[in-house]
């Protein structure tokens, strides 16, 4: 019995194997569709190894009452299966029904890919729809879940995934026993386990929905959440009511978790990438407390990092990228609900913080490392903080007092909620950075902490200035509040959100490279532009500040190597040191007056810079050595100099043209700060039929050199930031000039200019 079981299980594989690289190389089926049903059919094989398993089950079970194959086979095998050669004689049952899982999942795979050949993609549409009509597949897959092989599991939830979506594709209606298990399960966890496996197939679909290329994806995924939101929103509540430390089998609350945590994102995702906002799609922002609470729970610093790294997206707008990376769909505009729900979970977050979150995270643990955390006996282990939760914790407070005070009237209120948070962070923050921060140097904070993630310290820099205009300028703007105004100075350096510090510390990471800032530029991966355009209209209003910092800076540096924010208090009152007096009105003199002279335009905010410091370039080899959008690398590099190549071939512009596309949301951003200084029409998302190249003269800007002091001490870090302004300007034209530039730079440039035109008017009147 055995030896003809055998037998019968190791025609059924190579049959099957045969089948299965037939549909891997896309290939057309010759033989009937029901003729491959058979070998599709998981319920089958189970039947089969059921008998296999037990003998005396022969008589309920046995293949002699089911659908044979059909006699004819569908073809030889020319080599031994995998299987045979590298196990046993026979094929196990379980390696079987992997492979009809694979089967299946790599056949619906190409009937949704475009590149399968249409015979060949009807031919598999077919079998797939007969395989759905002919079995209670999805029962069978179901109840694979509750198998203790994972891998088994993984592969049935996947599998299940796809067919429940190739049906909501192709409007086949879903199975009603799988609808009322999830439904079931679901609503009735902690009590029913079985939710996670619910949790599974519902993530796969998702997945799946956003991988496709179909223009009918919206409405699938509306169809799909009708099913299931209001079962998501009870399981929401029951999952983060639990009492962590009251669980005996706290394993498998942490594994629910996780996998909420990923379907959370993605539903939040498809808020984000889709016009839809179903409550399972709100339900964070409706409950954010639920989520933020788990933070506070003993449960492993791996589980925090998670949850904390998640609504650290969630404030940012950034949730899905890395599940939907390079497949998901254009983002689509906010939603009328976006703002309540963001000022709703940034309450959220400083009501945690304020009652102690911070405490409550470890910071402190084994480094990473690839293929492991730990390190030979014979090396000694390096202490090192999580610099991953610095990070997110960080931006979590800023980000939550920016979305906060947009929504607050009160300047008072705001004043102390400020106060009270930058130094809850700066306590948290001050014991893991080495040096640690001086008493007076919190402005450097931002480019210690985020020194090796260049997106999230534009981020932090953009909400710091965000705040800094919110609440400071108007304080700053009342002319006969000095003293007030002198307050709220000292603040910003003591609270370290002084937009001048934070801009001049980051430039120093990056050693002042005109190069890593066209980086930025062109980046689509960051939102330097926007804050870049905001920090330079802000410096044409407040260049006064900016010149003192950067003389303190440099007169501090020469006598007591002190960094710049060191010398902060000086900056509004007297010192009582017997050297040179430090003072703002001893150190501008006829600067002052120079400034005033001048007219400037409305105030914005700056982004921050990267800290990847790279060498020093001069401005004759800067476009050749600056990273380049993709297409146009070629262009870059083939160009010795802004002379060569005044025409480029059609063909190639139009390939460049096309990186218009990488920059849409933040040059939209760029339009509306730009606007309000009546420079609207100066940058465009569409292609031009010709470049707009303004005349040299009128666009670019030249430092008067010779105007500098030779007393270096006394402008050499402004000297530093605008000269590498200079070096930045003339690359950005020579590329905008060849058309290679992703977007129309013409109002960027002339913010350069204007503020190298006050900074010759400064050097002039010293």
């Amino acid at each position: 019995m055995r030896c003809v079981l055998a037998a019968k299980m190791k025609a059924f594989f190579e049959v099957l194997e045969q089948f299965y690289k037939k549909v891997l190389l896309g290939a057309t089926l010759e033989n009937e569709s029901q003729e491959y049903i058979f070998y599709l059919n998981p319920a089958v094989l189970a039947q089969d190894c059921s008998t296999a398993a037990s003998p005396e089950c022969s008589n309920r079970h046995g293949v002699q009452g089911r659908h044979q194959p059909p006699s004819t086979t569908l073809g030889t095998i020319s080599v031994v299966s995998v299987c045979l050669k590298r196990h046993s004689p026979t094929c196990s049952a379980r390696e079987i029904m992997l492979l009809q899982l694979t089967v299946i999942k790599v056949m619906i795979t190409r009937i949704l890919s475009v590149e399968t050949d249409f015979h060949a993609k009807e031919k598999y549409r077919d079998i797939i729809t007969i395989l759905l009509k002919s079995s209670d597949i999805d029962s069978t897959l179901t109840c694979m879940f509750q198998n203790s092989d994972k891998l088994l599991c993984h592969m049935a939830a996947k599998c299940l995934a796809l067919l429940l979506y190739f049906q909501m594709r192709e409007e086949i209606a879903l199975s009603n026993s799988w609808i009322a298990f999830c439904k079931t399960n679901l609503s009735e966890y902690p009590e029913n386990e079985k939710a996670v496996y619910c949790l599974w197939t519902l993530t796969f679909i998702i997945k799946e929905i956003f991988k496709d290329t179909c223009s009918q994806k919206t409405e699938i995924l509306k169809q799909f959440l009708t099913l299931f939101d209001t079962a998501f929103e009870v399981f929401y509540n029951s999952l983060f009511s639990q009492h962590f430390e009251s669980c005996q089998d706290t394993s498998k609350i942490i594994n629910s978790l996780i996998c909420s945590l990923e379907l959370l994102e993605l539903l939040i995702a498809s808020r984000v990438h889709l016009k839809l906002h179903f409550t399972c799609q709100r339900i964070l922002f409706l409950k954010p407390s639920c989520v933020l609470g788990v933070i506070t729970w003993p449960v492993q610093a791996f589980v925090k990092r998670r949850f904390i790294i998640f609504i650290k997206k969630c404030l940012l707008w950034k949730v899905g990228e890395d599940l939907c990376r390079g497949s998901g769909p254009a983002l689509m505009p906010p939603d009328q609900h976006l703002g309540v729900d963001m000022l709703a979970l940034a309450d959220a977050v400083l009501q945690a913080v304020d009652l102690g979150l911070l405490r409550t995270l470890s910071v402190h643990g084994k480094p990473p490392f690839f293929g492991g955390d730990e390190v030979q006996p014979a090396h000694e282990r390096v202490p090192s903080p999580d610099h991953v939760i610095l990070r997110a914790a960080s931006l979590l407070i800023i980000k939550s007092l920016e979305i906060k005070f947009q929504n607050c009237a009160s300047a008072n209120e705001m004043k102390v909620g400020l106060q009270n948070f930058m130094a809850e962070l700066l306590t948290f923050l001050k014991p893991h950075l080495q040096p640690s921060l001086q008493p007076h140097n919190a402005c450097e904070w931002i480019s210690r902490v985020f020194i090796e993630q260049d997106d999230d310290m534009v981020e932090a820099a953009r909400a710091s200035l965000g705040i800094y205009l919110t609440l400071i300028r108007p304080c700053k703007a009342a002319e006969s509040l000095t003293q007030e105004k002198e307050t709220c100075n000292h603040h910003t350096h003591e609270y370290g959100y002084n937009p001048h510090c934070i801009f001049l510390f980051l430039l120093k990471n990056i050693g002042f490279d005109a190069s890593v800032l066209l980086d930025f530029l062109i980046s689509s991966e960051t939102c330097f532009l926007e804050y870049f355009v905001k920090y330079l209209k802000l410096l044409q209003k407040d260049w006064t500040d900016f010149f003192t910092i950067c003389k303190y800076f440099d007169v501090t540096k020469s006598k007591d190597n002190i960094n710049i924010c060191a010398c902060s208090p000086s900056l509004i009152q007297d010192t009582s040191s017997n050297q040179t007096e430090l003072r703002p009105s001893a150190a501008l003199g006829n600067h002052r007056n120079a400034r005033a002279s001048g007219s400037w335009v409305s105030d914005a905010s700056s982004k921050p810079l990267n800290q990847l410091v790279m060498p020093k370039e001069t401005p004759a080899t800067l476009l050749a050595d600056s990273p380049s959008p993709p297409r146009a690398s070629q262009s870059l590099v083939d160009y010795d100099s802004s002379d060569d190549s005044e025409v480029e071939g059609t063909d190639q512009r139009s390939a460049n043209i096309k990186q218009v596309s990488l920059h849409q949301e933040a040059v939209k951003k760029f339009q509306d700060t730009v606007g309000t200084s009546g420079e609207e029409k100066e940058v465009s998302l569409q292609p031009q039929s010709r470049p707009l190249v303004p005349k040299q003269s009128n666009i670019l800007f030249s430092v008067d050199w010779d105007t500098v002091p030779n007393n270096v001490s006394e402008v050499g870090l402004s000297s530093k930031t605008l000269k590498c302004f200079e070096e930045l300007q003339g690359a950005v034209y020579r590329l905008q000039k060849k058309n290679l530039f992703p977007y129309n730079p013409t109002a960027l440039l002339k913010l350069l200019k204007r503020i190298g035109a006050i900074y010759n008017e400064s050097m002039n009147a010293l």
